[in-house]
């Protein structure tokens, strides 16, 4: 899906809501020492109305979105989980949607929840209109600490002709100096729930519309242990994909991540031999995503070096070769990495994983058998003596191999986690990242090559790539050393 430039805005707003009764009186905010004093600001009507999917995709993710009238902030509202007491709202001007699908919604907020929805369409599912008294509580500086809206609600659910009107006032308390103060949000819940409050029995206004309309998050989490990891992880990849469109910091990485933990899991299933399709297109996607999650390390990595150099040795356009031309591979991989997260191959690949974990893994009944560290383990010592056997000057295979023995390991840490086995996965995962930053270095005195040959032939001073090169090659020899140790360490473990 295209998307043009953005449109949006974004904030994280931490607030908490509370239940009141008709009668109950506002609480006053004297006497807290943050308060120096309290602004009315003028009521306003709002006017909303929610969408979501047939099966409720986006309440069952926790995320809501509605397109507003009235009040200072009337137009399109997506609100994402943000951690406790927060959301990230996104906000769209009210004509946006005008060039959107037939639903109406923004693309550029259809794009955020891709994952989510997928090609399901959005609709109307319920009406809700707010009469809001608020109060604005301001600092000793001047600025505003939080708003406390007193509001009175009228809601349908839409597409039910048995629903009949709710009514209902509720209290919402939220920060605006765009930090979440808890110490203060909670001096300030006290005095609510001093004045008769109780804290809301639904997240939103929304969930107490739907109430018992909405399905739970999934069916009964599978009862073998990798189908549940495999659910975990893809809650967890849905996540990151939104950072990735988000552009995130490092979210690119965490989501290949994902991605290779998933693959790990299905790969050591009892139905494996089955699931090559899903193995495939797991592999594809964490190569796509791979040019920018590189592109991205390597910026850091040598913006670090590069940082931590006495000026006088970072010589000629090393920084702008290095730091700055990674970070261009990055938005071209990027670029690429989103055009593929809005294909139908990834949305396909996504109802696949669901289908995956939701399916018995045993055919015909049968109990599955179980899952177990052994197989995993046996492959990591197989990748290790290997290694052991390649020839001395041989750096190429060598390589090759540790990174083989890397990926061996890491699938072992996921196995080992999913089972319980939590010091063999701890010990696996001490393999996995030694031999990571074996591999990043490997990758880095590639690309370092390259950079100084350009720059060579620029007649560019071509010193602080050689002495970064010998840094790296050190650091691959430390690890290198280390693996032996760490080896030995994971057969302890395992016995």
């Amino acid at each position: 899906m295209p998307v043009k430039a953005p449109k949006t805005s974004r904030h994280v707003e931490v607030e908490r809501k509370f239940d009141v009764v008709e009668s109950t009186v506002s609480p006053s905010f004297e006497g807290i020492a943050a308060v120096a004093h309290v602004e009315r600001a003028p009521a306003e009507s709002l006017d909303a109305t929610y969408y979501d999917t047939a099966a409720q995709d986006l309440a069952r993710n926790r995320i809501t979105l509605r397109r507003r009238t009235g009040g200072h902030d009337a137009g399109w509202h997506l609100k994402l989980p943000a951690g406790p007491d927060a959301r990230t709202e996104v906000r769209a001007p009210l004509d946006t949607a005008k060039h959107g699908p037939q639903d109406g919604v923004p693309d550029e907020l259809r794009d955020i929840v891709l994952a989510v929805v997928r090609d399901r369409p959005l609709e109307p599912v319920a009406r809700i209109s707010t009469d809001r008294e608020t109060q604005v509580l301001y600092g000793a500086d001047g600025a505003a600490l939080a708003e406390f809206s007193n509001d009175r609600v009228t809601a349908w659910a839409a597409g039910d002709p048995s629903a009949a009107e709710q009514q209902w006032r509720e209290w919402e308390l939220e920060l605006t100096n765009g930090t979440a103060d808890t110490e203060l949000l909670d001096r300030l819940s006290n005095r609510l729930l001093d004045a008769g409050a109780v804290p809301a029995g639904h997240a939103s206004k929304l969930a107490r519309v739907l109430g018992a309309r909405v399905a739970p998050d999934g069916t009964r989490p599978p009862a073998d242990p990798i189908h549940r990891a495999v659910a975990e992880q893809v809650g967890e990849l849905l996540v990151w994909d939104r950072g990735v469109r988000a552009d995130a910091d490092d979210a690119v990485h965490q989501m290949r991540v994902t991605i290779r933990k998933i693959r790990s899991l299905v790969a050591e299933a009892p139905d494996a031999p089955h699931n090559a399709w899903l193995l495939d297109e797991l592999r594809e996607l964490a190569n796509v995503l791979g040019a920018a999650r590189d592109a991205e390390v390597l910026a850091e990595r040598y913006r670090r070096a590069l940082d931590a150099l006495p000026p006088e040795l970072v010589r000629g356009r090393v920084r702008e070769r290095l730091v700055e031309g990674a970070r261009r591979r990055y938005r071209t991989g990027l670029r690429r990495s989103l055009i593929a997260m809005r294909s139908q191959r990834y949305l396909r690949l996504l109802d696949a994983l669901d289908a995956w974990v939701a399916e018995i893994p045993a055919p015909g009944g049968q109990p599955a058998p179980p899952v177990t560290i052994d197989a995993a383990y046996r492959k990591v010592r197989a990748a290790a003596k290997a290694a052991a056997r390649v020839e001395p000057g041989a750096e190429h295979e060598r390589d090759q191999a540790l990174h083989r023995i890397r990926k061996r390991a890491k699938r072992l840490r996921y196995t080992a986690a999913a089972t319980g086995a939590e010091r063999v996965s701890e010990q696996a995962k001490a393999i996995q990242t030694l031999l990571g930053d074996h591999q990043d270095s490997v990758v880095s005195r590639e690309h370092l090559i390259h950079q100084a040959e350009a720059a060579r032939a620029a007649g560019e001073d071509t010193f602080t790539y050689g002495l970064l090169y010998q840094r790296e090659a050190d650091l691959a020899e430390r690890c290198r050393g280390q693996l032996r140790g760490a080896l030995r360490q994971l057969a302890k473990a395992v016995r």
